[in-house]
Parts: C-alpha cells; sequence; structure tokens
C-alpha cells in the first residue's frame, strides 16, 4: 500500500488536475454546484452497487469518481470564496473530534449504543432543534425510514426487545388486511407504509439493512429472470407465450444455477 507521503502527493496531484480542468476544459467551466448534484446521487449510486457486489476493483473506480465530486465542489466554493479543500477537510475533522468525547476527552463509553445516544445529544447541544433534522428530505423512503427510526432510537425513544417489534409488524400485518377486506384504498396505502416501517424496524433489531436486503434480492430477481428469458429464447418461445407451469420450471432450475 502506499504511504502517507505518496497519499498525499496523489491527492495533491489531483488538486492541481482539478485546476487545470476548471481554467481550460469547456465543460468543466461550465459546471455549477447545482449541475454536478444529479451527477453526484448517480455517481453514489454506482458506488453502493459496487460495494453490494463486493467489486473491489470497481469500488475503487467509483470511489475515485465521488473523490473527484467532492473536490469539485471544493474549488468552485474557493472560486465564489465561500470554502476550499482546506476548510471542508478542517470542519469535518474539527465535527469528529467534537463528537467523540470519548476519544478526545473524558467521557467514557462501555459499548457503541452509547456512542450514537451521545452522539445524538451533542448535536442538540450544537444547536439542532430536532434529532430529525439531520434526515435529507430527498432519502429514497427504506433509507430515510432507517435513519428516521436510528436517530430517535439514539436518544432512547426505542422498543426493548426484537420479539417487541415482530409483535408490531404482525399488528400493523392485521391492519392492512383488515383496510384490504373494506376495500378503502386510502387506508389501505396507509396500512401498508404502516407495514413497511415496521419491517424496516425489525430489520434494525435483527441487524439487517434493509436498504442492501431489498437491493440484493432486486439483483437476484433480475438475475434469475434473465435466466428465464434465456432458456425461453433456447426453446424458441416467447415468454408471453408460455404457460405459468413452463415458466416455472425455468425459474426453479435459475435457483439452481445461481447457487
Amino acid at each position: 500500500m502506499n504511504s502517507r507521503a505518496q497519499q498525499l502527493e496523489a491527492f495533491n496531484r489531483l488538486l492541481d488536475i482539478m485546476d487545470e480542468l476548471r481554467e481550460k476544459c469547456p465543460w468543466d467551466q461550465k459546471q455549477t454546484l447545482e449541475s454536478l448534484r444529479h451527477l453526484t446521487i448517480e455517481e453514489t449510486y454506482e458506488l453502493a452497487d459496487a460495494i453490494l457486489d463486493n467489486d473491489l476493483e470497481e469500488i475503487k473506480k467509483e470511489l475515485g469518481d465521488v473523490l473527484l465530486h467532492l473536490i469539485f465542489y471544493a474549488k468552485i466554493g474557493s472560486e465564489k470564496k465561500a470554502f476550499d479543500i482546506a476548510d471542508v477537510a478542517n470542519a469535518i475533522s474539527d465535527k469528529l473530534v467534537s463528537r467523540h468525547p470519548h476519544i478526545y476527552s473524558d467521557v467514557v463509553v462501555k459499548d457503541e449504543k452509547e456512542v450514537k445516544q451521545n452522539w445524538e445529544k451533542l448535536k442538540l447541544k450544537e444547536g439542532k432543534k430536532s434529532v430529525l433534522e439531520g434526515v435529507p428530505k430527498s432519502l429514497p423512503s427504506v433509507v430515510k425510514a432507517s435513519r428516521i427510526q436510528e436517530k430517535v432510537a439514539g436518544v432512547g425513544f426505542d422498543w426493548e426487545q426484537p420479539e417487541q417489534v415482530w409483535d408490531k409488524v404482525q399488528e400493523e400485518l392485521a391492519e392492512l388486511h383488515a383496510e384490504v377486506k373494506n376495500k378503502n384504498q386510502e387506508n389501505i396505502e396507509s396500512e401498508f407504509g404502516d407495514v413497511l416501517f415496521s419491517m424496516i424496524n425489525y430489520a434494525r433489531f435483527i441487524g439487517v439493512n434493509p436498504e442492501n436486503a431489498l437491493e440484493r434480492t432486486n439483483k437476484k430477481f433480475i438475475k434469475r429472470f434473465q435466466y428465464l428469458e434465456e432458456a425461453a429464447k433456447k426453446e424458441g418461445k416467447q415468454l408471453s407465450d408460455m404457460s405459468l407451469v413452463e415458466m416455472d420450471v425455468h425459474w426453479e432450475n435459475s435457483k439452481e444455477f445461481f447457487k
């Protein structure tokens, strides 16, 4: 691996390249904080995909793309005389020191749970009016629900045992089932949301990241369905011409194929 000196040299090289691109490249010159935003979101999702695939080479590449965006934002900030990359690095360093008094002060914690609780309490002392202020409005709903639940748990608003959460899941499912019978679409949507929220909460208690779990299932389904499509082609058939029984045979074969 590279030494600290080599790491700093590489980082400095990236800063120099960013300066040159901003000065000479028409596309880079045109970019703004706003124009980069959707690209950054896209790059973040690509990184997330690589992480789920455990593709270390791809993770390295995607981290580079994300790092470029961070450097780009800092460069634009410096042009606006608002902040530069040093300000960004110092701000996060100061925050990390402040939020880890058990490392940089005399506070004692016994486990990771207490670290999280202290983190949320410190944010309130820093002027936050609500522990939920830090949850971005534009987060995907599953991720947002997870963050909401983690944050309120950090100040003690939480269940004590997984069994209690599972009982809540069962309660919400029963309420959803009742509304489906009543055929009240507005209430059905509301209760369905409650079921999802309670399942996401249960995931936290059993050590599962719901976003990762769902995305892995998405990937698994895509692989199996594409196997089904290829199997149909080999038989000279269209899926629309096959019976569910025929498709189910190939679907079961796909499970064995991808084991």
